[in-house]
């Protein structure tokens, strides 16, 4: 399978206003839209995103529900040139948008806003990929060797450089071996202290893009992966497995 991921995807409350909040402060434009008779599913990215990078993809449900984010679920983390992160922090509180973490309060390595949702978007400092593009996804995880040995039997991921180890936490990359630096990747948080966490519903899931939809599938099913969406439930458009604490992953092919 490719591996590559394709995308991540998050639930918003009104969909007109989480639009105009990442097209005015990311500078995304859509790339995609699914009108169904009970949500709408549209996908974001910078203009010139790579061919390898991820989208980002909101999902509104037309029933006017409200959503639990839970804190299982971390943050995804954008790009922005090394030196731009104050700037571009800068930028987006002179525009409105809601502080959470500034650089100095991150050792000046990286700053966090939310969007209107409540979702948290790390800024983080690269020179490779789009300005704004995603970088990688956090999610929080409660065994670290049982997450590692997921990513690695299931879908053939190796860890990759980013590794952090502090006192009462540890964080780890995975991304396919071959993934160009300007893909997404996987960042597992493990806290030491065995704490449990909630899922939430404001958070949807990761995709990873495959070559074949139904070979991968049964490669899964040999790996031993859990059956939660096959390939012909979804009426062979998308099929959905989980990791081991339960994080939805959606397999997808695009051309």
């Amino acid at each position: 399978m490719d591996g590559t991921f394709d995308h991540v995807m998050i639930r918003v409350e009104e969909l007109a206003e989480s639009l105009d909040w990442y097209r005015t402060h990311l500078n995304y434009e859509e790339k995609g839209r699914w009108e169904a008779d009970t949500f709408t599913n549209v996908f974001l990215g910078p203009t010139d995103v790579h061919e390898d990078g991820a989208l980002l993809e909101l999902t509104y449900n037309h029933d006017g529900r409200s959503y639990e984010i839970g804190d299982a679920w971390g943050h995804i983390a954008v790009r922005v040139p090394e030196d731009a992160l104050q700037e571009s922090y800068d930028r987006l509180m002179a525009e409105g948008v809601d502080d959470y973490r500034d650089p100095e309060s991150c050792g000046n390595r990286y700053a966090f806003v939310k969007d209107p949702d409540g979702h948290e978007i790390e800024i983080v400092k690269r020179d490779h990929g789009a300005k704004w593009s995603i970088d990688h996804a956090m999610v929080r995880i409660e065994d670290a060797d049982e997450a590692l040995g997921y990513w690695t039997r299931k879908f053939e991921y190796t860890e990759v450089p980013g590794r952090w180890e502090a006192d009462t936490f540890s964080n780890y990359f995975v991304a396919p071996e071959d993934a160009p630096e300007e893909a997404m990747k996987l960042e597992l948080t493990y806290n030491y202290d065995g704490r449990e966490y909630t899922m939430g519903d404001g958070w949807g899931h990761v995709a990873v893009r495959v070559d074949d939809l139904d070979d991968a599938w049964d490669a899964l099913m040999t790996r031993e992966a859990p059956d939660y969406r096959d390939p012909a439930s979804c009426d062979h458009n998308y099929a959905f497995t989980k990791d081991q604490d339960g994080h939805e992953v959606e397999l997808v092919t695009r051309d």
